[in-house]
Order: structure tokens, then C-alpha cells, then sequence
């Protein structure tokens, strides 16, 4: 099994309004996870930098960041970004541009995951459904484009809707983890944050991490699932 995890980590600014790193890192470790998408991870002004600074993560967790080279100072683009274990390999990695009013991306990478091949998607789409449509169209036509690898996706898909929008559409192509309801975190209500698996994987466990240090970090609860190749 290889434990997957998306997390929109709000720049580390919690529900108690106080921005701590350590904090959103307490998470992370809490959930334990071998890829990990973050949402949210950058700064929002000035130079749009990392939030997990390359030394907390390189002395304090088990992960090293995709290095995307968008920007100098940021971990990825547009604010996602992914985490992998220090012993995993990546491949190869790339930003991907996505049709929008308001800055939005997502991100890419093919790993080697416990000696698995894997490439994961981490995105953060629009609050507006009609760009969330384009937005999924788009990231499907550039998964096409490429050769053949085990899938997944993940991040704060901002659809309210249980099946219908950009669900439906990756619904087409891809199967939805069991997570479960991650926003707000002090009360959960909706189901913002999904993963999903290609067809050559099936889902093991899933769900959302509840804890002390989750409720306050960020106002999304981190989702996880296990995925393992067919």
C-alpha cells in the first residue's frame, strides 16, 4: 500500500487566526502519509514564498518537496505543492497551467513509491463551477498527452455538489476515495477535498484526519487514503 494525502493547508494560518508552521508540520506527521498535496502552501504576496521552509522540512519530517523551479522561493505553483519521502524517486515533475480568472494551477509528478511507479496530481480549483469544468477538461486533456502511468489525484476541488460539475467529469475516468466530509474544520459539512485513483489502482482505507492540532491548523482537514497497484 502506498498512503496518499491532500491537505489544504491554508499558508499555516489556523482557525485561531495565528500563522505556525510547526503547527501545520504537526499535522503532517500526524497523518503520516508517503505523497502528500498541499494546497495553500506558498505566501500570498511579495515573493510567494514557502510557508514549510526547505530546513523545517529537511530537519523535522521524513519529506522532501518536488522542486517545480516556477518560482525561487516558493515550494510550488500557485500554491500547491507536493511532499514524497525522502527515499522515494521523482522521475520527473511539471506545472500545469490551467484556464482561469483568479491565479489557479496544479501541479505534477512521476515518483517511484516504494518501488511502485506513481504519478500524483495535486490541484486547487476555482470557486466558480463553470471554470472548475474547464479547469478539470484541461487537466484531463494534458493527462492524455502522456504515456500511461497509475494515477492519482488530489486537492481542494471546491465542488459542493456530491456527483454533479467537475466531479462528474473526472468521475469519467477516475474513482473517488471513501474520505469523507474535511470543511470546516471545526465543524465538518462538505466535501471539499477528494482523492482519486486511475483504474490500475484500488483504494485500501480512507478518510479524513480528525485531530486537536488538525481543528486548529487550518480551516480544511487533511484527507488520506491508501492506494495499491492491481
Amino acid at each position: 500500500m502506498i498512503k496518499v494525502a491532500s491537505y489544504n493547508m491554508r499558508k499555516s494560518i489556523g482557525t485561531d487566526r495565528r500563522r505556525r508552521p510547526e503547527r501545520t508540520l504537526e499535522v503532517l506527521l500526524e497523518v503520516d502519509a508517503d505523497v502528500i498535496a498541499l494546497q495553500e502552501a506558498d505566501r500570498r504576496f511579495g515573493a510567494r514564498e514557502a510557508v514549510l521552509t526547505q530546513s523545517l522540512l529537511a530537519e523535522h519530517s521524513p519529506w522532501k518537496p518536488v522542486q517545480f523551479g516556477m518560482r525561487a522561493r516558493s515550494m510550488g505553483w500557485h500554491g500547491n505543492a507536493l511532499l514524497v519521502r525522502k527515499d522515494a524517486e521523482i522521475l520527473g515533475c511539471s506545472a500545469l497551467h490551467l484556464p482561469t480568472l483568479e491565479p489557479r494551477g496544479a501541479v505534477m509528478a512521476d515518483l517511484q513509491v516504494n518501488g511502485q511507479p506513481l504519478r500524483v496530481v495535486g490541484m486547487h480549483l476555482d470557486l466558480s463551477g463553470l471554470w472548475r469544468r474547464r479547469q478539470a477538461h484541461a487537466i484531463l486533456t494534458q493527462l492524455a498527452d502522456l504515456p500511461p502511468m497509475p494515477t492519482v489525484m488530489m486537492g481542494d476541488l471546491n465542488e459542493w455538489s456530491a456527483e454533479r460539475g467537475c466531479l462528474r467529469d473526472f468521475a469519467q475516468h477516475f474513482a473517488f476515495a471513501a474520505t469523507g466530509k474535511s470543511f470546516h474544520a471545526r465543524r465538518p459539512m462538505a466535501r471539499l477535498d477528494r482523492i482519486m485513483a486511475s483504474p490500475e489502482l484500488a483504494f485500501g482505507e480512507a478518510g479524513v484526519h480528525h485531530s486537536l492540532a488538525a481543528r486548529t491548523a487550518s480551516d480544511h482537514l487533511p484527507v488520506w487514503a491508501e492506494v495499491r497497484h492491481r
